[in-house]
């Protein structure tokens, strides 16, 4: 089983990395960009049969390590 995790700042917390990004498409003649919010994607193989028994783990994984929740918000996807 495959899980998928999507991390991303939270509303409100500067993007320094996003904003050097939309910069750099300004500079390269992308007009319009008005914004961009740089995040992660995790894939995990997990050695699950249930797929709630996996969210639940993958979920643990991201209060614990995976993802920062002061600052981060996520996304589990369970394929």
């Amino acid at each position: 089983m495959k899980a998928r995790v999507h991390i991303m700042l939270r509303d409100g917390v500067l993007d320094p990395q996003g904003e050097a990004v939309r910069h750099a498409l300004a500079t390269l003649g992308f007009a319009g960009v008005e914004g961009v919010r740089q995040g992660k994607v995790i894939e995990l193989d997990l050695a699950h049969d249930d797929r709630a028994s996996a969210k639940a783990d993958v979920t643990a994984m991201c209060e614990q390590l995976l993802a920062n929740t002061v600052i981060e918000s996520y996304r589990v996807e369970i394929d």
